[in-house]
């Protein structure tokens, strides 16, 4: 005969049943549970399955026409190894992703067309005054990056993203809490009641973007989006005039990891939404299957502006369709300890006040 071992879902403590109260009860966290609660809850444990994703195996991207391949260049960086491409009259001389002024130019290979891009609706010129608005008011900035600060480099380039269609289905397991407190002439008293709340359904994905690159730093990526795929239309080798497009160095298989992800926190946060009435919910379990899938391949258009600030490179990406910007900026460290003594400083004034105000109507 097999014993049954049950585990509180509170603090994973074993689970005890207790005569006085009838109930079964952790003696780690003395969380109380129904007998039928916490066998469904087992059962649910038992049946838990692995996330499941199933993409397709055809190839994101299509071959290159032979006669397509003629009027584009491509150039690889020997400093940080990016590799662009562009019409033989534009391709760049200052690579945007490190900010290397020289382009060694070779015969472009081993690279799949775009089946999707979304055109630059931004020129340089909104680039520019978007990264002075990006700095100004800054508090923190040192004075000389505002005076003396120069774009060594600005760059219009496409960047290679993969994106994802998928159908998933979720069962999520959310631990929530509601909390009740209470005093009398002695003690403060607080009760803490914990609910086990599950969630069924599905979701449709389209065009999840995840980009192909190693050399662009995928939160400033992520943090540019979302693009408008209103505006998307059909790969032409005439938008890249005037631009430039970094090959993908990442593939579409190695990018479905962070697809996955995304489709997993997507459904987590949105089934989540349906979770109300407590103080804290959280994820405690969650069950994906994606079936139905498939990968596609897009060039999206982006604004690589690079400035040096004390012989260091500071570089800021903007979405060259919808206009964000993001990047980091230099704090000067006196600036910083200036502010966090008037912070602290005017604090300990408050308090002061406060105090000789406590005593004076004590």
């Amino acid at each position: 005969m097999d014993i049954k071992e049950y585990k509180c879902p509170n603090c994973s403590g074993t689970v005890k049943f207790d005569s006085s109260s009838q109930k079964m009860k952790c003696p780690s966290c003395d969380t109380e549970f129904e007998i039928e609660a916490l066998d469904d809850f087992q059962k649910e444990l038992e049946t838990q399955k692995e996330d499941s994703f199933s993409w397709e195996k055809s190839p994101a991207g299509t071959a290159w026409e032979e006669n397509e391949l003629v009027d584009l260049a491509t150039g690889s960086c020997p400093s940080c190894g990016a590799e662009l491409i562009g019409d033989q009259n534009t391709i760049a001389m200052v690579c945007p992703c490190c900010g290397n002024a020289q382009i060694v130019q070779k015969r472009l290979s081993g690279m799949l067309k775009p089946e999707y891009c979304i055109p630059f609706k931004l020129e340089k010129k909104a680039a520019v005054e978007a990264l002075k608005k990006f700095y100004h008011k800054k508090r923190l900035l040192p004075n000389l990056f505002k005076e003396e600060n120069r774009v060594n480099s600005i760059q219009g380039m496409y960047a290679p993203f993969w994106l994802f269609d998928a159908k998933a289905d979720a069962h999520i397991t959310y631990k929530a809490t509601k909390t009740m407190a209470w005093s009398d002439s002695k003690y403060t008293y607080t009760k803490t009641d914990f609910y086990s709340v599950t969630r069924n359904g599905g979701l449709a994905f389209e065009k999840i973007p995840v980009d192909g690159s190693e050399k662009l730093d995928d939160a400033y990526m992520d943090a540019i989006e979302p693009f408008n795929y209103a505006q998307m239309t059909d790969y032409q080798s005439g938008y890249l005039a005037g631009y430039s497009a970094e090959k993908y160095d990442v593939d579409a298989d190695t990018s479905k990891e962070r697809a996955n992800t995304r489709i997993k926190k997507s459904i987590e946060t949105e089934f989540a939404k349906s979770v109300t009435g407590y103080q804290t919910v959280s994820v405690e379990r969650s069950h994906v299957n994606v079936e139905g899938s498939k990968v596609s391949y897009a060039l999206m258009p982006i604004w690589i502006l690079n400035t040096k600030y004390k012989n260091e490179n500071f570089q800021f990406i903007m979405n060259g369709q919808t206009g964000r910007l993001v990047g980091k900026l230099p704090i000067d460290k006196g600036k910083a300890w200036k502010y966090r003594f008037m912070i602290f400083f005017g604090t300990g004034a408050a308090l002061t006040i406060i105090i000789s105000l406590l005593r004076l109507f004590a």
